[in-house]
């Protein structure tokens, strides 16, 4: 007999007919034989109704009032699901977070778990009794009994931490479309179904605005090894399974405050070319890295910074044994890519990176939504006094490159700063090879800020970054410039990075209060613009995967803003208006449709 957590979203909740539809599955489930927790969203739109009605009344609610209000959705749903279940002759009991030991942080709308007592539950499952959980809310400070709620996404956090809690031999979560798919099938009818997914390309996809699943839920079931699978509530499709890895052992204790960060990794066999004032327009990136490909050459990180007088840099690492080889292929390419507009910008030239260098990256699943993360690496490293020379991120992973001569001291700082006691190889979590690419992902709820004229010394992107983190503004894509500027004898280098669009005014209101005392200049943010992604843990053995979805933007005449790679996800920011052409054409250019469409319940 197996110990299955069910959960189901608000549209597969959303009428009495559904209720009373995921009660039958719920009957059945137990038939088989198996003992089953049913965790509940609240009904449809419900949730978006308690905060209009909250807003009609304050303009600026308190946010433990908001948990007061937000934490009766669901518990209308649990009672009506218990109800329909004893209707049924399947002896059920409802219920609340707090009821069943969900202990939280004392961070109203936004709480953390820290643990779940699961002897309540486990009680009523030996009773034969199904056990259906209010999802969402927890409780905080036991003794006072403050109610909190866990942000969006919550219910499928607490159905994951619920799995990990009990031990339960699957997490199944239901939602309205039949898996996990290649695409948004709202934007893709053609989007495929996958049979399944690794968890770090789950987390990479969760992050990037798939809606499916939270990241904070993969994060837990990465951490547990909880298997997970995501089915739809409206037919018996076998759905997507999300495969971990083996876990470690981990305490229940602090169960989603698990260390942000797991491993600090470091490769010294990379070299790096820079490619500087390149004309900024369509295709050049398509060109220069479809030449690389056929060279069967592998690159690793890719950065395009922002423009720079109608130019761009590019600069991508390769092995050092493969330089000479980039370096010649980038040069035979340069000259036709044309000259620039402004000719008092200077030509297009090609630049190896004289001095060897190293790549130290820190990864996690637990740094999602941890804004100080990425400061505190780039602190650490100021502090040791190693200045940065590529910056480039992802949702779980953070990546520099540095003087190969300071590997071995950067990697022994950050294991400190992270207490990481070595750094573990990632183990791969499909049960097979898995595709060069997985899925593509489109962002438009991003904005880009561009800070000109930093100086180049340590501990300068600590201090920027440091500054959002204390404003607990979450940064997304940084990109760090290659081309350096003299200033009255002052090297200077641009960084820009994408923020979530609610937080781009705070974020430039910070910066520029900030900027005389620091020593940076003008603060820019653009709104308009969209986030092309896409995803595959095979792309590490795949050289040209970035050359033909550089290609695919290219054919539709859509230029590339910026360009920044992990081992299994390369992003392009593009113009807001091109981001669902841009999409359509990386989905189609990778082949990534299946035969039928797919049906998303309205």
């Amino acid at each position: 007999m197996a110990l299955i957590v069910q959960k189901y979203g608000g549209t597969s909740v959303g009428t009495v007919d559904r209720i009373l539809e995921v009660a039958r599955r719920a009957v059945k489930t137990v038939k088989l034989g198996n003992s089953l927790v049913v965790v509940l969203s609240a009904m449809g739109k419900t949730t978006d109704g308690l905060v209009k009605l909250a807003k009609e009344i304050s303009a600026n609610p308190s946010k433990r009032e908001m948990d007061m209000l937000l934490s009766t959705g669901e518990q209308v749903s649990i009672a009506l699901l218990s109800m329909a279940l004893q209707e049924m002759g399947q002896p059920a009991i409802s219920f609340t977070g707090a009821q069943v030991g969900i202990v939280t942080e004392a961070a109203h709308t936004r709480a953390r778990i820290l643990r779940i007592d699961p002897n309540r539950v486990e009680t009523q499952l030996n009773s034969g009794k199904v056990v259906v959980v209010a999802g969402f809310q927890g409780i905080a400070n036991a003794g006072e009994l403050e109610i909190t709620t866990l942000g969006r996404g919550g219910s499928d956090t607490t159905a994951v931490a619920l799995a990990a809690a009990l031990r339960a031999d699957r997490c199944e979560i239901y939602t309205d479309v039949p898996g996990i798919l290649t695409t948004d099938p709202r934007l893709v009818g053609e989007a495929q179904l996958m049979d399944e997914i690794t968890c770090d390309e789950m987390l990479e996809l969760a992050s990037l605005g798939a809606k499916v699943l939270h990241p904070r839920a993969v994060e837990i079931a990465k951490n547990y090894g909880v298997p997970l699978v995501v089915l739809s509530s409206w037919s018996d499709a076998p759905g997507t399974r999300v495969v971990s890895p083996p876990p470690s052992a981990r305490p229940l204790e602090g169960l989603e405050l698990a260390k942000a960060v797991d491993a600090v990794e470091f490769d010294l066999d990379q070299a790096g070319v820079s490619l500087l004032r390149l004309p900024d327009r369509p295709g050049v990136a398509a060109r220069l890295f479809g030449a690389i490909a056929q060279q069967n050459l592998d690159v690793d990180l890719i950065i395009q910074s922002i423009h720079e007088g109608n130019t761009n840099d590019i600069a991508f690492t390769v092995r050092r044994n493969s330089l000479n080889q980039a370096v010649a292929v980038a040069d035979a390419i340069v000259p036709s890519l044309g000259k620039n507009s402004r000719p008092e910008l200077g030509e297009p030239e090609v630049r190896a990176e004289e001095r060897p260098i190293a790549k130290v990256s820190i990864a996690g699943a637990g740094m999602i939504g941890r804004p100080r993360v990425a400061a505190q690496m780039f602190n650490t490293l100021a502090d040791a006094g190693i200045n940065i020379q590529m910056i480039s991120t992802s949702e779980v992973k953070v990546s520099c490159t540095i003087d190969a001569a300071e590997c071995d001291r950067a990697v022994a700082e950050l294991c400190k700063a992270f207490d990481v006691a070595n750094s573990p190889v990632g183990l791969r979590c499909a049960s097979q090879k898995p595709p060069a690419v997985r899925a593509v992902a489109l962002d438009l709820n991003q904005a880009r800020l561009a800070i000109r004229q930093l100086p180049d010394r340590p501990g300068v992107a600590a201090k920027m970054f440091g500054l959002l983190a204390e404003e607990n503004i979450s940064v997304d894509t940084i990109i760090q410039s290659q081309r350096c500027h003299n200033i009255d004898g002052i090297l200077t280098r641009d960084i820009a990075f994408t923020v979530a669009q609610i937080d781009a005014e705070a974020a430039k209101t910070v910066l520029e209060k900030s900027a005389v005392e620091f020593g940076w200049g003008e603060v820019a943010v653009d709104t308009e613009i969209a986030k092309v992604s896409v995803v595959g843990s095979g792309m590490v053995a795949h050289p040209g995967v970035a050359a033909k979805m550089f290609e695919a933007l290219s054919q539709h005449q859509i230029n590339i803003q910026m360009i920044a790679t992990s081992e299994i996800k390369i992003s392009c920011v593009v113009d807001e208006a091109q981001g669902i052409t841009a999409l359509k054409a990386i989905h189609a250019a990778f082949e990534l449709s299946g035969s039928e469409k797919v049906q998303v319940p309205a």
